[in-house]
């Protein structure tokens, strides 16, 4: 049994972390603001002795006895990082050294939440590790890409200048239950426009692709690096299956049944063209690729998305 803190524990992928880690009998803490997160995705657990929530922002140090840190807090999608991009970046670069200076004190391994977004829009396809990005560093995207980064060199300088036990993953696409429906997020774009019957809104011509790995995948891939002692990454998890977004549109209208029709807007700035991870690092060195298919992900996330709208 470790004693584990979750940052954004509340979150759609920290809900999922901590029911992960509360299952293998760990003793689990969720540290959540509630700005993106949502008690709903954790109520299941209140009853739970081996869990416990504290609400607190990862911008104001705290302090913990533990094992181990999952450092997830941050909003994650383009309309919530905008939203307050000054924030968006300090909870990057801050919530980073709060979380290292605990894991220093308390001698835990800290896993970085890092994302496919550092290679910003890319022109090396599909992206491996060693690809540096192309990132502008004064776009709109930029306080979420750029605030990443940093988390990154902070996680990669905190152990080689004072031995801190480390683990970053690069998240791409995620989809599944507890999405929140107004997240902007394409999956719960399209799925919650087609429950409503709504117009399906795509961004651009439609051809710019993204690759969609469903969250229990993502979970799976987070605790086998979190839990191996041969690397500490960066290192991509994700689906390398690529869709355009108007091929997921056109699925997801044909799951739901839905007479949408497609309305296309302007391309938002620094969009990226197209995203699929290399995942040769994960299969390698974690025995790590994705299990479930796009289909079977989506049924699943539709029937979620049909219980909360």
């Amino acid at each position: 049994m470790k004693r584990i803190l979750v940052t954004g524990g509340a979150g759609f992928l920290g809900s999922h972390l901590c029911d992960r880690l509360l299952a293998e009998g760990n003793e689990v803490i969720s540290l959540d603001n509630y700005f993106t997160g949502s008690k709903q995705n954790i109520t299941h657990l209140a009853g739970n002795p081996m869990f416990e929530q504290v609400r607190h922002d990862v911008i104001d140090p705290f302090k913990f006895e533990v094992d181990q840190i999952y450092n997830l807090a941050c909003p994650a999608s383009p309309p919530h990082y905008q939203y307050n991009a000054i924030k968006t970046i300090k909870t990057s670069v801050m919530g980073a050294i709060n979380c290292l200076g605990l894991a220093k004190r308390c001698k835990a391994r800290v896993f970085q939440a890092s994302t496919s977004e550092v290679y910003g829009d890319p022109d090396v396809h599909p992206q491996p590790e060693s690809y540096w990005g192309n990132v502008n560093p004064i776009g709109i995207r930029s306080c979420y890409d750029e605030g990443k980064r940093a988390a990154e060199t902070l996680f990669m300088d905190y152990h080689r200048q004072n031995g801190v036990d480390i683990r970053i993953v690069r998240i791409f696409n995620t989809y599944g239950p507890r999405m929140n429906p107004e997240d902007g997020r394409v999956v719960s774009n399209f799925i919650c426009q087609a429950l409503r019957g709504e117009d399906i809104t795509i961004y651009g011509d439609g051809q710019q692709t993204r690759s969609f790995c469903y969250v229990d995948d993502l979970i799976e891939g987070f605790v086998r690096l979190m839990n191996q002692d041969e690397i500490t990454g960066p290192i991509n998890i994700g689906n390398p299956g690529e869709f355009t977004m108007l091929e997921l549109a056109e699925h997801i209208m044909a799951k739901v049944g839905s007479k949408s029709k497609l309305v296309f807007q302007d391309l938002p700035g620094d969009d990226p063209k197209q995203r699929q991870p290399d995942i040769t690092l994960a299969k390698e060195k974690l025995d790590w690729q994705p299990t479930v298919d796009l289909d079977t992900g989506l049924d699943r996330t539709i029937d979620y998305f049909r219980s909360v709208i």
